[in-house]
């Protein structure tokens, strides 16, 4: 196993985000996507430190065997992971606070939080969306989604939220353009909203939707002409 792909499983059996995983590490996110890409290779100091966060050998890391601490082993190592689906709820009024302090571990933890039990352990996040742009689903409508670690991973036609430097918080149908022209392009279900490009440089997260919380049920056509026996 190459040294980006030990890096990358440990994390994850860490149950840890890249920005979780560098705060642990005492580094910055980029290197820890620069590391798992194959574009850099830590010091053994930061090798070693990432070996003690999973009780495991730096021989391990080094010789890329650490599939039999993957899993249930790791879990129950680091308490981190046995939060599951561990959801922060960011609602409309502290969507300002959350871009203005996004990375702020502090900012994150005083975030509402919950779990569903239909998803998977994983990194999810969840935000109250406005407006009208993707109806049916109603503004005040909480999507749940999980996080996508890299651009090139988003899938065209999905729909995701993103979190961008110039418009917010959206959400919207995506399709990936990267490789033909370097832009995505943003879709509303609702057709009043004009679709538009943006540059991958403008948006800090992206999380793909899974699940949708609403108090609004969406309407029907559904008649009934009950006829006496």
């Amino acid at each position: 196993m190459k040294l980006n792909n030990t890096i990358r499983g440990l994390r994850k059996s860490l149950g840890l985000t890249q920005e979780q995983f560098a705060i642990e590490l005492g580094i910055k996110r980029s290197l820890i996507g620069a590391y798992e890409e194959g574009r850099a290779e830590p010091r053994l100091e930061l090798l070693n430190k990432m070996a003690k966060m999973g009780s495991i050998t730096l021989e391990s890391i080094l010789q890329g065997n650490i599939s039999e601490y993957q899993d249930d082993n790791l879990k129950s190592l680091n308490p981190k992971s046995n939060q599951g689906n561990n959801i922060q709820l960011v609602p409309i009024k502290a969507a300002a606070g959350y871009l203005k302090g996004f990375g702020d571990q502090e900012v994150i933890r005083e975030l509402p939080h919950f779990s569903l039990p239909m998803l998977s352990r994983g990194n999810y996040r969840a935000f109250e969306i406005t407006g009208d742009s993707m109806l049916p689903l109603a503004s005040g409508t909480v999507v749940v989604g999980e996080q996508v670690e890299n651009l090139s991973y988003l899938k065209s036609g999905k729909t995701y939220v993103m979190v961008t430097k110039l418009d917010g918080i959206v959400y919207k149908r995506v399709f990936n353009y990267l490789k033909e022209n370097g832009k995505l392009f943003l879709v509303s279900d609702n057709s009043a909203y004009k679709p538009y490009t943006i540059d991958p440089a403008e948006i800090i997260e992206a999380w793909s939707a899974k699940a949708y919380i609403s108090i609004q049920f969406p309407d029907n056509d559904f008649k009934f002409d009950p006829k006496p026996e």
